[in-house]
């Protein structure tokens, strides 16, 4: 009976664990229906001829844990539910995350004792599911076991009809299951539809008359969302940044319209932000991305280029290969390896975003000898958010960026700085401030009266950080010497300055394209 006991609790820890975790506490989940059933059952089937039996439960317990935790994980660094079918790739780039932030050798410490942890859950679970079948029950027993098997099929069977009969017991393992195959049906249902929008959609760009001649620059910022600007947390760090922003732009000559706009997510994957805004398209996973990627669909990049302008985009966090970049069509792209960088990583960080847009003014804008559209991702503000950097107030000191070597080591150590979740976003909120700091004292010096800077966020940082009430929305900054370029932004809601006004956004980041096509498709 104790050996019963002690499987039924370890049972009942390993399926409602990922529930704990994901609300953050026991609260009224404490019984866990499949740990019952199985406990019963193995009281009473027969003793010593079921060995084949174990390793089916030990794997079945195994993957809705894992599916669980990987469910509430997804949910505290993306706001999201796990979808198993689009989320698996994306373990490798937890891995580089960790990589950059941690090192090489305690990432790959990390994902073998993260490895060796499942390994020691599955023996310890097979040893106690087999120390369960060891016995044979008495009548008593027998009868107690035949009682909890068929109260808890019966609220399962109440829970698979989304009745709870009784409050305190969940039916974790099936309710994931059940989830994930639904998933599972719905993403092929939404992968149809997509790839049909796809095919039906246009293959030639179309050119955009009204900005012709122009460099127009398009320049987001990581993880700079609403919360910053209207979380109280973060609000006395980034409002008097935008107010000191749009006094040193009104003073270069420049005016600003600011909105908001849906990113199509939370908390990672900017990339799939920048799709949704260069194809005109709503792009919130993996797999369409890639159908967008891998279409003849038209993009800004194509539309630029059909414009006149020379299409590159920079990107310093890209360290590995990246065909994506080849499929949008860029006429150049710069990423990490091809920015001559002299100072060192700042964690994840390749590079400051002040040496970003100066290698971009120096390097690759001055010498142009055509209008540019140019796709620029700063990446100061990702976590770990260690080091913070001062602005630089000398251009020309930054040279190569060997001056950064000062700040080598600097800061507090990200493994030290995110046992304090308070700190970790006080962090946050300062690494948002370096960005738009620089953002501004760039575009003040070196913006010109003829350019268009969009200046937006890719989308907000992690639920961990901002909660799970924050919703998806990022300041878009429109910035011009010419203030004819704005009136169509304020004609649809955005407001002069750079503080937006309060409340959800109304459109995704993928009507932006539309709105240049609108606004600026003819003379």
């Amino acid at each position: 009976m104790l050996r019963l006991l002690g499987l039924a609790a370890l049972l009942n820890l390993l399926l409602l664990l990922p529930l704990w975790l994901r609300f953050g506490g026991i609260d009224t989940r404490w019984i866990a229906l499949e740990a019952v059933l199985l406990t019963a059952l193995l009281v009473l089937l027969p003793a010593g001829r079921l060995g084949w039996l174990r390793p089916l439960l030990t794997l079945g317990v195994l993957v809705a844990l894992l599916a669980g935790l990987g469910d509430a994980a997804t949910h505290l660094a993306l706001g999201r539910s796990l979808n198993l079918y689009l989320d698996l790739p994306l373990l490798r780039s937890v891995f580089h995350l960790l990589e950059g932030n941690l090192g090489t050798a305690v990432a790959w410490a990390a994902s073998l004792g993260a490895l060796l942890l499942i390994g020691l859950v599955a023996w310890a679970l097979n040893r106690a599911l087999r120390a369960g079948q060891r016995h044979r029950p008495g009548a008593v027993p027998g009868l107690v076991a035949l009682l909890l098997l068929v109260a808890s099929t019966t609220l399962m069977a109440a829970q698979w009809h989304h009745q709870r009969w009784l409050p305190v017991a969940r039916a974790p393992a099936m309710d994931t299951l059940r989830f994930q195959g639904h998933q599972l049906v719905e993403t092929h249902r939404a992968h149809r539809d997509f790839a049909t929008r796809m095919a039906e959609a246009p293959t030639r760009a179309t050119a955009l008359p009204g900005l012709a001649g122009r460099d127009v620059l398009l320049v987001f910022v990581e993880s700079y969302g609403e919360s910053s600007v209207f979380d109280p947390r973060f609000a006395e760090v980034t409002l008097p940044r935008l107010d000191d922003m749009a006094e040193r732009l009104e003073g270069a000559g420049l005016s600003v319209a600011t909105g908001m706009l849906e990113a199509p997510i939370r908390g990672g994957q900017s990339w799939l932000a920048h799709a949704s805004t260069l194809s005109g398209l709503r792009v919130d996973n993996s797999l369409w991305y890639r159908l967008m990627l891998a279409s003849e669909r038209p993009t800004l990049v194509d539309d630029f280029r059909a414009t006149g302008q020379r299409t590159l985009t920079v990107m310093p966090a890209i360290t590995l290969a990246w065909p994506e970049g080849e499929a949008y069509g860029f006429d150049e792209i710069h990423a990490a390896a091809d920015i001559d960088y002299a100072g060192p990583p700042l964690n994840w960080v390749t590079m400051p975003d002040q040496f970003t847009l100066h290698h971009f003014e120096q390097r690759i804008r001055r010498p142009a000898d055509a209008p540019l559209f140019a796709q620029i991702a700063l990446i100061s503000s990702h976590a770990p958010w260690t080091p913070i950097l001062p602005v630089v107030d000398d251009w020309e000191a930054i040279g190569d960026g060997s001056l950064f070597k000062r700040w080598e080591g600097a800061g507090i150590p990200p493994d030290e700085l995110w046992q304090d979740l308070d700190r970790v976003r006080e962090h946050y909120a300062l690494s948002v401030d370096y960005s738009l700091a620089v953002s501004a004292r760039w575009a003040a010096d070196f913006l010109g009266e003829e350019a268009l800077l969009i200046l937006l966020g890719d989308h907000q940082a992690a639920p961990l950080i901002i909660g799970d009430e924050a919703g998806f929305g990022v300041p878009v900054h429109v910035i011009s010497g010419d203030a004819a370029l704005l009136e169509p932004f304020l004609a649809r809601g955005f407001v002069p300055g750079m503080t937006p006004e309060p409340g959800p956004a109304t459109h995704g980041l993928d009507a932006l394209r539309g709105w240049l096509h609108e606004d600026f498709g003819t003379l």
